[in-house]
């Protein structure tokens, strides 16, 4: 079995296409011992939130992001099954995603929207149940786009996560049905949109890749700092990432993307801002009545104006300067090579002896 997971993890690097490392800073430790298995992760202008894996109770934890002190708890009951994911759901509220399926069983998934802050509270919150279009499927992440605040669902699939829609607007009575939308990176443990509503952030265990939206064409992908067990991630409203892994007393990170990448996802250009327009002051009114001589206005230069800024060629890949990256066919040869070594060592292992 070891064998077959390192072959497997070549697998998903190959898939995730070229990756560079991220610079990293840790911004401090979780001081709170109930606070186990960081497995979602929103953080506002001065707070994150965060919440349990599957096994706890009903509530999240609001933490100082000055200080990395719990300074909130928000309960309800009755207790989620599997809860594993957060989003922004409005001022002071996150979407809390209770979809973790390991054995592929639940027939309906639950999304809860609940209020978050300082100081303690039990609440009733609001509810919306969910369904898989068809097999029931395990899921880590859940997204909520900055703009129209539509949600959507990534699953937990080896081979590739699939993104899974959920209606615009919610209906309390009745299940809301998701719809595929995209496919990306296998393994899918959490991910978040960027402020400008146009890309957003997946994360598995080592890697991240960021997609454009809503093609989901991959823009960027990187390797992520070591953590015991990598499964938040969260954007901040000034475009700031930060992760955070399960165990007791884990650091909160905060990643740098790459130059290039992060251009991109600011959704700045590099053009300069127009100059301000010297003015004469004004000396007075002609007379009423005073001949005016016309004169021919001086030629003039067309304005030059910058290109609009484009996508580069192929899959969308980009390098650590910004170059566009060409998929070639080998690794994926390669790949699926190593995948069906991996599928034989594991069918074996799993032969009785």
């Amino acid at each position: 079995m070891p064998a077959a997971a390192v072959l497997l993890a070549g697998v998903l690097a190959l898939a995730a296409g070229p990756a560079v490392d991220v610079e990293y800073d840790e911004v401090w430790r979780f001081a709170d011992t109930e606070i186990v298995e960081s497995s979602g992760l929103v953080v506002t202008d001065d707070l994150v939130v965060t919440v349990n894996d599957s096994g706890d109770s009903g509530r999240i934890f609001t933490v100082d992001l000055a200080t990395g002190q719990t300074v909130g708890v928000t309960r309800w009951s009755p207790d989620p099954r599997d809860v594993e994911a957060l989003a922004p759901a409005g001022p002071r509220h996150v979407w809390v995603a209770d979809i973790g399926d390991n054995r592929g069983v639940r027939s309906s998934l639950e999304l809860l929207r609940v209020p978050f802050g300082r100081g303690d509270r039990t609440v009733t919150p609001e509810r919306y149940q969910v369904v898989h279009p068809g097999a029931a499927v395990d899921a880590e992440s859940l997204l909520a786009h900055p703009v129209s605040g539509q949600l959507y669902v990534v699953t937990k699939e080896v081979f590739g996560s699939r993104v899974l829609a959920l209606p615009e607007r919610l209906d309390p009575r009745w299940p809301n049905e998701l719809t595929e939308v995209g496919r990306v990176i296998g393994l899918a443990t959490d991910a978040a949109f960027f402020p400008d509503g146009r890309h957003l952030i997946i994360r598995n265990y080592g890697r991240a890749v960021v997609y454009a939206y809503p093609e989901f064409q991959a823009v960027g992908s990187l390797v992520l700092p070591d953590q015991q067990q990598g499964e938040g991630i969260a954007v901040a409203p000034d475009g700031e990432v930060y992760l955070s892994s399960e165990g007791l007393r884990q650091p909160l990170l905060r990643i740098v993307l790459p130059g290039a990448l992060r251009v991109r996802v600011s959704g700045l250009t590099g053009a300069e801002p127009n100059p301000p327009v010297e003015t004469t002051p004004d000396v007075g009114a002609p007379d009423v009545g005073a001949p005016v001589t016309p004169t021919d206005p001086a030629p003039t230069e067309p304005a030059p104006t910058d290109p609009a800024p484009t996508e580069p060629p192929g899959d969308g890949f980009v390098d650590a300067d910004g170059n566009p990256w060409r998929p070639e066919i080998w690794p994926w040869i390669a790949g699926g090579l190593v995948g069906l070594v991996a599928l034989l060592i594991l069918i074996r292992s799993l032969r009785p002896r």
